[in-house]
């Protein structure tokens, strides 16, 4: 609860207190919101299940030199180079990199593509370029329904990747199109995003302690 002396409350021009009193209600309401997110996550076991099955399928394919390519647009383009870093680089302890990029951080690429071709063109032409048979293409889209990003799932596949989206709850037109859906059961875009950065995390958790297993 929000507490001021009483002696100072009448000092208080009352615009102040009633902007007090709703930053109070938003911060609490976001953090009940998320956490009643995340605890719908917890109760989907099919959904767990996913989560399970795309950790062991990075297992295996980084067990045969394969490599994962993230590619998300705006938060989810920071989400996508957080989870790259968390296994090209560690997580919880030293052990050797595994191959994992993000497929947004050349600017000059990027920039490039999109001027010269099309903003839809900019993850799918690296896609083509980077992504091998038996690699993963980890794609991120609160809505499910970016092109550049629907478009490098579709090269993905042409090209024998696995292809694991990370979304909402509806899916959008990504769930049509993925070998793995992970759509968090919330419409609200932060908190779809609170909950990805949650499940990311899991995934290179698991990886890092099956691949690198500690005594």
């Amino acid at each position: 609860m929000f507490f001021i002396r009483y002696s100072t409350f009448l000092l208080l021009p009352k615009n102040y207190l009633c902007t007090q009193i709703n930053n109070m209600y938003m911060i609490e309401k976001s953090i009940k919101n998320s956490i009643e997110t995340k605890q719908k996550v917890l109760k989907n076991k099919g959904l767990l299940k996913v989560i399970q099955d795309v950790a062991n399928e990075m297992v295996s394919l980084f067990e045969h030199d394969g490599k994962v390519l993230f590619c998300g647009n705006g938060g989810s383009a920071a989400d996508a180079q957080h989870l790259a870093a968390e296994l090209s680089g560690r997580f919880y302890y030293d052990r050797p990199p595994l191959f994992a990029e993000a497929l947004h951080v050349n600017t000059s690429y990027v920039t490039a593509v999109a001027n010269d071709y099309s903003y839809d063109e900019i993850f799918a032409r690296l896609v083509k370029a980077k992504g091998r048979k038996g690699d993963m293409l980890f794609a991120l889209s609160t809505s499910g329904n970016s092109k550049n990003i629907l478009k490098a799932i579709r090269v993905a596949k042409d090209q024998g990747m696995i292809t694991v989206g990370l979304t909402g709850e509806a899916g959008g037109a990504m769930k049509d199109v993925c070998n793995y859906l992970i759509n968090v059961p919330s419409n609200d875009t932060p908190r779809i995003q609170e909950a990805h950065i949650l499940l990311g995390h899991i995934v290179c958790e698991i990886v890092e302690s099956k691949l690198f297993p500690q005594s």
